[in-house]
């Protein structure tokens, strides 16, 4: 693993669902064994319900109130809470907040943030005013790359 110091501000950042992930520690640089994603979530946003088959993850909740469901179970969070799930483990989360939210986000072992690299689009990590909005072909995007991955992203049936 190498060794690193990001300043607040720096990391690579890209929108994926509407929020803002900016990698604090890349898979690549823990040598696979985890990384770290700072998340920002804008009020009313988050991804859609997914599993993970290969890692597990937890969320630091920095700033801000999120509606969390895990395998069918609600938990509001809120400033100063965490939560960690396990892989295999239905969920989603939501801001329910009026400002945007903030999330630091662990996943053992590493290989999400390259999940985020590939299907999201680049963004300022110092902005949060420049949130992307989401069209069809951003989720269309998602569904196909998510397998590569192991996710299964469960969208809501059509009627």
């Amino acid at each position: 693993m190498e060794s690193n110091v990001l300043k607040p501000g720096e990391g690579r950042a890209v929108w994926a669902a509407g929020d803002r992930y900016t990698i604090k520690t890349s898979s690549q640089a823990s040598g696979g064994a985890f990384a770290v994603m700072e998340a920002l979530v804008p009020p009313q946003s988050g991804p859609p319900p997914h599993r993970h088959s290969r890692e597990d993850e937890a969320f630091y909740v920095l700033d801000g109130e999120l509606e969390f469901h895990v395998d069918g179970r609600r938990i509001v969070a809120g400033t100063g809470a965490w939560i960690t799930l396990a892989k295999g483990s239905l969920h989603h989360f939501k801001n329910i907040g009026q400002s945007p939210a903030l999330l630091l986000i662990l996943v053992v072992p590493g290989g999400l943030d390259a999940f985020f690299v590939e299907v999201g689009r680049e963004g300022n990590p110092l902005s949060p005013d420049t949130a992307v909005t989401v069209e069809p072909r951003d989720i269309e995007k998602m569904v196909a790359i998510a397998p590569k991955y192991g996710i299964e992203i469960v969208l809501p049936q059509s009627k």
